[in-house]
């Protein structure tokens, strides 16, 4: 047998077990869509025996995907400070509570209800700490003229300009570094500040000038007469 002989019947060989596993190949395939197709005629019929099952189903694919969704997000929790809205009516208010409420609301431009909740808390805070709510209602018209967004330059946000890095563990307990957001926490953690500076202190100029520092004030000095100012201005209201 020449050469060319034995080459000739190699390539015969080799193109019919070509052919022979490409045609084992679609009829694989074929029975396999044709399995597919059964299963899914299968569990068509099963659904529509049964329609309870049906719903069953599609809430639990639902809830998978949703929580999913929220895991991937990060999204937060509803409970969350930072998507807590702030305000209240100003009905409960005291007369002099009332006051302050407009006067601040008309300077600044924020709706009367969200100053009025930040008024009442701040009254609460002030009997409580015996420092004047006037004086928290100053510092918060003077760092970020009641915006619970704004955020400094030197990383201090909310309305009393607090260091969310300075104060974790004292954020931790409202749902983190974002309810530095939140008006009720952010005063909260201002005015425990602002105690914890007086303790250090001998005048009411020192520490005031030691709370602009924290809250990245480059110019303490002109920081504690504005705060003073707007005190006064708001205890002239009584």
């Amino acid at each position: 047998m020449t050469a060319n002989t034995r080459l000739t019947r190699l390539g015969l060989v080799l193109r019919t077990t070509g052919a022979d596993v490409r045609e084992g190949f679609v009829e694989v395939s074929r029975h396999s869509l044709a399995l597919v197709g059964l299963v899914v005629v299968a569990v068509s019929l099963t659904f529509m025996a049964r329609p309870g099952l049906q719903m069953a189903v599609n809430n639990w694919v639902l809830g998978w995907l949703e929580m999913r969704q929220a895991e991937t997000l990060e999204m937060p929790s509803a409970n969350d400070a930072a998507y807590r809205a702030t305000a209240t009516s100003v009905k409960g208010l005291s007369k002099n509570q009332l006051a302050v409420t407009y006067s601040l609301s008309r300077r600044y431009r924020v709706s009367p209800e969200p100053i009025a909740a930040l008024v009442k808390e701040a009254w609460t805070l002030g009997e409580r700490t015996q420092i004047p709510a006037t004086l928290l209602l100053a510092i918060m018209a003077i760092e970020s003229k009641f915006n619970p967004f704004i955020s400094g330059t030197q990383g201090a946000m909310g309305l009393m300009q607090i260091d969310p890095e300075a104060h974790v563990s004292e954020l931790a307990p409202f749902g983190g570094r974002l309810a530095v957001f939140d008006p009720l926490t952010n005063l909260r953690i201002g005015t425990r500040l602002l105690q914890d500076l007086m303790l250090q202190s001998e005048t009411i100029e020192e520490t005031l000038a030691q709370y602009a520092s924290a809250s990245g004030q480059t110019d303490g000095g002109l920081y504690v007469e504005r705060v003073l100012t707007e005190q006064r201005l708001l205890e002239r209201l009584f």
